[in-house]
């Protein structure tokens, strides 16, 4: 929302909606933005109207919607035979180096019907970037996804991580990520962008630290995969009342939106 937020918002409303309270308070951590949108939830009765509400109050360009109304948890399955429920455990670092087996919510959950509408009536649909099983594949689990994308004409676009992720996707390719991607979609993507070019040394040593490492690119050399150099040069500042452990690289906004817009024109 804030993203999509109309460019005439003072820029003290936009800091205010990504404010993370800090102290000793039972609010630590969390964002004001994600407050509002809680609040006006207990008000229509509904996250996708709530989120509807939210977004006429800062004027923003494009729809949005949550895939789901259902209130669920995500179960992981490993390779050993435990499990575990609950999206917090794909952060966990103290039990990262796992194989996730399966992954799938705790009940069913059908798709939120206007963003069925919207899957049926896209020109291009994005996967990523984000979480492989945190932020991204959820979404397929939901009654009626797989469904809408396999019916909809729009071009099926995936982008690739830039790094692994040790509590999920540990020593994983890029490969392995679109072979994921295609389980769980139930559609292969009709393009793959994928990373080819240079991260800082500095960063590189961050993320060794904690057993990340750059997406290894073991996809073919064709038409299907776009490669360029999409790390944005811009430095991540973390909240210090952040409590997850967020990425300390992300891909240039400008770079990613360009081919994005060159592969529906094309």
């Amino acid at each position: 929302i804030t993203a999509l937020a109309d460019d005439n918002l003072a820029e003290e409303i936009r800091q205010l909606l990504l404010y993370r309270f800090g102290g000793k308070s039972s609010l630590k951590g969390h964002s004001l933005g994600n407050l509002i949108i809680t609040a006006f939830e207990d008000l229509e009765h509904s996250p996708g109207k709530a989120i509807e509400t939210v977004s006429k109050i800062f004027q923003t360009k494009g729809k949005i919607y949550p895939v789901t109304e259902t209130v669920a948890d995500l179960k992981i399955e490993y390779d050993d035979g435990s499990s575990e429920t609950g999206e917090h455990f794909l952060d966990d670092h103290t039990i990262g180096g796992k194989t996730i087996k399966n992954l799938s919510l705790t009940k069913p959950s059908p798709l939120y019907p206007p963003a069925k509408q919207a899957l049926l009536d896209a020109d291009l649909i994005v996967l990523g970037p984000g979480d492989l099983y945190g932020s991204l594949i959820p979404h397929a689990l939901t009654d009626g996804f797989k469904e809408a994308l396999q019916q909809s004409s729009a071009e099926f676009v995936y982008v690739v991580n830039l790094m692994t992720h040790f509590s999920q996707t540990h020593q994983l390719t890029a490969q392995d990520h679109v072979d994921l991607v295609t389980r769980y979609f139930g559609k292969q993507p009709d393009k793959i962008i994928m990373n080819d070019g240079p991260i800082p040394s500095e960063l590189l040593g961050s993320y060794a630290k904690q057993k990340e490492y750059p997406v290894e690119d073991d996809l073919p050399h064709n038409e299907r995969v776009i490669r360029g150099s999409f790390v944005s040069e811009v430095e991540v500042k973390l909240n210090s009342n952040d409590e997850l452990n967020r990425s300390l690289l992300r891909h240039d906004a400008n770079k990613l939106s360009k081919a994005l817009l060159d592969t529906v024109l094309a």
